[in-house]
């Protein structure tokens, strides 16, 4: 699977101009992506300025270093989780 080609502020770039009246079809042509790509962006971008999307991204790593916490001590102790609930 190939790495992120377009950081997030340049799909919200993109988004915009389409919002401002650019036709989607010459955004994706120019930003060298499917149709497809640009409707998920949409959908998982849409609305949100860049300071969200900088929140967003950190609470996606916070909760990557928590789950990874959470791992660790589960193989530490094992099973002393699933007694608890």
């Amino acid at each position: 699977m190939p790495g992120k080609r377009h950081s997030e502020g340049q799909i919200v770039y993109a988004l915009r101009r389409v919002e401002a009246g650019k036709k989607v079809s010459e955004v994706c042509r120019e930003m060298r992506v499917s149709h497809q790509a640009f409707y998920n962006w949409k959908r998982r971008y849409a609305g949100l300025g860049l300071n969200e999307l900088r929140e967003l991204r950190q609470l996606r790593e916070e909760n990557q270093k928590l789950k990874g916490i959470a791992a660790d001590l589960h193989r530490t102790f094992p099973g002393s989780w699933s007694a608890r609930l």
